[in-house]
């Protein structure tokens, strides 16, 4: 997954990176193919180089050690509204096959769970160049429709950001404990690579609608030795990989 995440950054870009999992796949794409991305953080830090050791939360002093700039809250997220941002790191409770985030509340057997909200992913959601969600895979993730729209995907198909008054962005892929799933011109998600180990199957089974399989469905590239390098040498104790 980190190593998926990481290859969704291009060199020079702007992303948002967030914490766990996509704060190492900024550490790998630094040090393999995009060594002149800049990494925002949502208290503030923006940084051209990754934080000197690993950190826990997005103010721990090492993130601000050495960081770009050091601004406000308002600082980073107006980067978004002037359209600067390219790529956005989320996570959510539930993501549904037109790419809609759930992290407000879900309903289980034993009622109604609240959940932190938003943050800042649906100021993310709604106006960077594009976003990826990462996200355990099963049913219960994955429902058809999410049980509340925390942060917007497609809405409900194509068309329905430019309709709602979205100036751009929208989901680029969600990627699981499984597979990667993209979306296509008509705003749903289509299977397009199964991690190694995985059948198409349990992927399909696991997924709260029919999820379609794209005509050259492929396994997804295992990482390579200088991803593994640079996860194992940044999260040497396994802290948020394995």
């Amino acid at each position: 997954m980190v190593a998926c995440a990481a290859r969704e950054i291009r060199d020079g870009e702007v992303v948002f990176v967030g914490m766990r999992l996509p704060l190492i796949a900024f550490v790998v794409a630094k040090r393999t193919h995009a060594p002149n991305a800049i990494g925002l953080f949502e208290n503030g830090v923006i940084r051209s180089t990754p934080a000197p050791e690993l950190i826990y939360t997005m103010a721990d002093p090492p993130n601000i050690l050495g960081a770009t700039q050091c601004l406000d809250m308002l600082g980073v997220m107006s980067l978004l509204q002037s359209g600067r941002v390219h790529l956005g790191f989320l996570g959510a409770a539930e993501v549904d096959r037109f790419g809609n985030l759930n992290s407000t509340e879900v309903r289980g057997p034993k009622g109604l769970t609240r959940l932190p909200g938003s943050g800042g992913a649906c100021d993310i959601a709604s106006l960077a160049q594009r976003f990826v969600v990462l996200l355990e895979h099963s049913k219960q993730r994955l429902p058809e429709r999410v049980s509340y729209v925390t942060s917007p995907g497609n809405g409900d198909g194509s068309g329905w950001r430019q309709r709602v008054g979205l100036p751009r962005g929208g989901p680029a892929a969600a990627i699981t404990t499984k597979a990667v799933l993209r979306f296509g011109k008509d705003g749903e998600a289509y299977l397009s690579s199964v991690h190694l180990g995985i059948e198409v199957d349990d992927v399909l089974s696991n997924t709260g609608w029919k999820l379609r399989v794209a005509d050259k469905l492929v396994q997804t590239p295992e990482p390579s030795a200088d991803e593994l390098r640079a996860i194992r040498e940044y999260d040497k104790e396994g802290f948020w990989t394995t």
